[in-house]
């Protein structure tokens, strides 16, 4: 039963990566697997040897003699840890996801643009690879790059010279969250399941994280397609007017956000507490400078009418639950489908198992080259993995192969790896994914001109890594 549970996850998995030739979304697949993986555990519970306790992180003593009824209470009760764990790190994500949307319901990301006025190319990439650093440690690396994407198709015209900026967005917004802990959905799993704190996140990784932007930066700015300046565009008529409460949500919305790990580290609460408190904090706002006499009613009767369409932001819905209604559900769904997957290979113990074997078969560097017993190369090559396959379920297996405790440079070095390793391939982040759909770039040309750049960035933060953390 074990090797039908690993083919249904390979099986699984594989559609996850090739959901473009499939033309199936991957949250089908995540979903799919997820519900087989723990049919198969029921079926299967008699004859397991093995089971992890995640709590205890070791293996259940005795659990091959224990009766099936005391074996299926335990894997009740595991299914349940598992899915609070899950549901800490959705509902967290829900409450980000939510601020962002009354952000952008008051147009409050159109304030960034007014803050570019250069039309000098290689000025225009530093402002929007420094935007990008910064913004995807606050709001995420996938939102960052939705925001700026949205606001360079303002400012350039030609799709072809937009794309080498897309690129490069790409790759600062993903070094900006591998070192904030709600920078990247893999960074947040590390963070809530309380491997890493943000003050040694921030330590560790800042550094590395700079020099993975910069470097490509630097690089791309001696290009010739960065060369010179971006042709005079007539102004067009503002269309969107920037909402007069704009800059306003926007400051306060990024302020809530930077208050979770604030929160986080004062009342030692898990982070979707404090999410829910700056939501609930935005939300107050977002009603009160919409003037909008709610009811359900109301709802009702205008449902299908767009909010945006006119100038009387609130007119007719809540801003909360327009905000609520844009959230990227699949994107929390799949997230469901695959961590609960996981924790079905981590509750038989075979990832557990997999990292002992992976400690004792990889070859060592050198002491001066060893993570936790573990290589640095593997650890990299984890990172050169999530450009091909999904960093979220390459971490998610992470935090059940691994013992280390809270802050061990192993979970450090798995965060950056993961986190910016996925810019070597389009299709390897979330925010490559965004970038694919909103600007058309095709797998290839990303290939060519821009995947050799996130490569050398990847390999010089490694090595800064591994200086810095002599330094902790």
């Amino acid at each position: 039963m074990e090797s039908a549970i690993v083919a249904v996850f390979v099986i699984g998995y594989l559609a996850i990566t090739l959901e473009h030739n499939l033309k199936i979304d991957k949250l089908i697949p995540a979903l799919a697997m997820m519900a087989i993986c723990w049919a198969f555990v029921a079926f299967g519970i008699e004859d397991f040897q093995n089971w992890f306790d995640s709590g205890a992180h070791a293996l259940v003593d005795n659990f091959e003699g224990m009766p099936k009824g005391d074996k299926m209470h335990l894997m009740e009760e595991t299914l349940l840890h598992h899915l609070g764990k899950t549901a800490e790190i959705l509902v967290f994500l829900l409450g980000a996801m939510t601020i962002v949307e009354i952000i952008d319901y008051f147009n409050g990301f159109a304030t960034i643009k007014g803050f570019i006025k250069t039309r000098s190319k290689k000025r225009v990439l530093w402002i929007f690879a420094f935007l990008a650093f910064i913004l995807s440690a606050i709001i995420d690396n996938l939102t960052a790059t939705i925001v700026l994407i949205s606001i360079l198709q303002k400012i350039i015209s030609d799709r072809n010279l937009r794309i080498w900026y897309a690129g490069l967005i790409i790759i600062a917004a993903n070094s900006g969250g591998a070192w904030s802990p709600i920078g990247d959905v893999t960074t947040t799993m590390l963070w809530i399941g309380k491997k890493v704190s943000t003050g040694k996140l921030l330590g560790y990784l800042f550094i590395p994280s700079l020099l993975c932007m910069l470097v490509p930066t630097l690089i791309a700015s001696f290009l010739k397609p960065f060369q010179g300046n971006l042709p005079n565009e007539e102004e067009e008529d503002n269309t969107e007017r920037t909402h007069r409460f704009g800059p306003t949500m926007l400051y306060l919305g990024l302020s809530a956000i930077i208050f979770v790990p604030v929160f986080k580290v004062v009342t030692h609460l898990p982070p979707y507490v404090g999410m829910m408190l700056s939501l609930s904090v935005v939300a107050i706002f977002a009603e009160m400078y919409s003037n909008t006499k709610f009811t359900m009613a109301s709802v009702a009767a205008n449902e299908g009418h767009d909010a945006d369409s006119d100038n009387s932001l609130g007119a007719h819905h809540s801003p909360v639950h327009h905000s609520l209604s844009k959230i990227e559900l699949p994107s929390i769904l799949f997230f469901l489908g695959i961590l609960m997957a996981v924790a079905a290979l981590e509750s038989l113990g075979l990832l557990f198992g997999f990292a002992d074997w992976l400690k004792e078969a990889t070859p060592q560097l050198g002491t001066e080259m060893e993570t936790g017993g573990v290589s640095d190369l593997v650890i990299m090559l984890l990172g050169v993995g999530s450009a091909v396959i999904d960093n979220v379920p390459l971490v998610a297996a992470s935090l059940g192969m691994f013992t280390e405790p809270l802050d061990h440079e192993l979970w450090h070095f798995i965060a950056f790896a993961a986190g910016t390793g996925g810019s070597m391939l389009i299709i390897g982040s979330a925010a490559g994914v965004v970038a694919m759909g909103m600007e058309k770039i095709d797998f290839f040309w990303y290939l060519k001109k821009i995947s050799w750049l996130a490569l050398i960035g990847f390999v010089v933060g490694s090595i800064a890594f591994m200086i810095m953390r002599t330094l902790f």
